[in-house]
């Protein structure tokens, strides 16, 4: 069973009457396969073995868990298939995170979403299998989203009805409700394989307090030559502007204040990246909720995103406070740190005790072919 947070970070910032929910989020669960340890990219007509494998719920419960396991309350509103990649990601986020799945539900007769991710070079490659879930008596998305201090809305394309037109999209339409009841939106966007990048697909920035996609992302939306000038032109749409740059870190515009950041990448050797940028955003919004500057949070994210990558997996790599508060304590005490890096991240000084306790690690079982119990 899932234990209590091994640290609050809105501790000092709770009060009766907040909602429930710090951070409300809504998706598709997929579980995913993860093969790591490929020298190569699969070639055709051959057997490839890989030296790592794990399972996991993935899609959204990459982000959900790792805002769970930062110690925000999460609740997560998704559709489960009731076969047994269903019955383990829900008995994983739910038991093994502590992710409220309150308005989530599962559809008799619908199998999950299947991804298998391989890792290599750097890099991975995917290949997914699912339906969409079939409409339910009651819309998947509650009609009014549970009170929360934050949503992350998934932006990006969308059918459409025409050429010309976007069709409308009853799984956004919350996006607007959420905003206008208090609820602070962070949206992030995906791959627009139909290669139109078309910024109408963004139409709901006008309701988001920050928007956080990738470099790439963010050049072919705004038609720019450069992440950083994609992050200007972005800040014209959305009060804050964030745009990851991988290996090279963050940087970020906020078009209210007129403050900009850029906080570089920590140099590390990756196993896998799928997950990064969901870690990265959680451990924006983590920040963004307890009051932190803009540059502690580029860096919180950066520092996140670079322990997530040394493992693999999504969900299963999101860090926790435990592996945090271990990277900062041997930082510190390794003379070879630079003391740019150790600036940068003395923040960490006052959220973290100088000598943690051996904090309990409360982890979902990291495959599908070992189970409780």
């Amino acid at each position: 069973m899932h234990d209590q947070p091994v640290l609050d970070p809105l501790g000092a910032l709770r009060a009766a009457g907040d909602p429930a929910t710090d951070v409300y989020l809504t998706g598709t669960v997929f579980l995913d396969i993860i093969f790591t340890g490929l020298d190569s990219a699969p070639v055709r007509g051959t057997e490839s073995w890989a030296r790592g494998m794990g399972s996991s719920p993935g899609g959204v419960a990459n982000m959900a868990t790792a805002l769970a396991r930062l110690g925000l309350r999460t609740t997560l509103a998704a559709a489960f298939g009731d076969d047994m990649y269903g019955d383990y990601c829900w008995e994983s986020l739910s038991q093994g995170e502590g992710i409220d799945l309150g308005p989530s539900r599962r559809i008799p007769g619908w199998h999950s979403p299947v991804t298998v991710s391989m890792a290599y070079e750097g890099e991975r490659t995917m290949v997914s299998h699912g339906h969409r879930a079939p409409p339910p008596e009651q819309e998947p998305v509650p009609a009014c989203p549970p009170p929360a201090r934050a949503a992350v809305a998934s932006l990006g394309q969308r059918e459409r009805a025409s050429d010309e037109a976007p069709a409308p999209d009853p799984d956004r339409e919350w996006v607007a409700r959420a905003a206008a009841s208090g609820t602070e939106v962070f949206a992030d966007v995906g791959w627009d394989d139909t290669g139109r990048w078309d910024p109408a697909d963004l139409a709901e920035l006008r309701h988001c307090a920050a928007f956080l996609p990738n470099a790439e992302e963010a050049m072919r939306y705004t038609r720019t030559a450069s992440p950083r000038a994609a992050a200007y032109r972005l800040a014209e749409l959305v009060p804050l502007a964030v745009v990851t740059l991988g290996a090279e870190g963050a940087v970020a515009v906020d078009s209210g204040s007129g403050e900009t950041a850029e906080v570089p990448a920590l140099i590390v050797d990756a196993l896998d990246p799928t997950g990064a940028g969901d870690v990265f955003v959680a451990a924006f919004v983590t920040g963004s909720l307890a009051g932190w500057p803009l540059r502690d949070r580029l860096a919180f994210g950066s520092l996140c995103a670079a322990l997530s990558v040394q493992e693999f997996g999504g969900s299963l790599s999101a860090p926790g406070w435990t592996e945090v508060a271990a990277w900062w304590t041997r930082a510190k005490a390794d003379p070879g740190t630079p003391g740019e890096a150790l600036r940068r991240y003395a923040f960490l000084d006052e959220l973290i005790p100088p000598a943690p306790r051996r904090w309990p690690l409360p982890r979902a079982v990291p495959t599908i072919g070992f189970r409780r119990a």
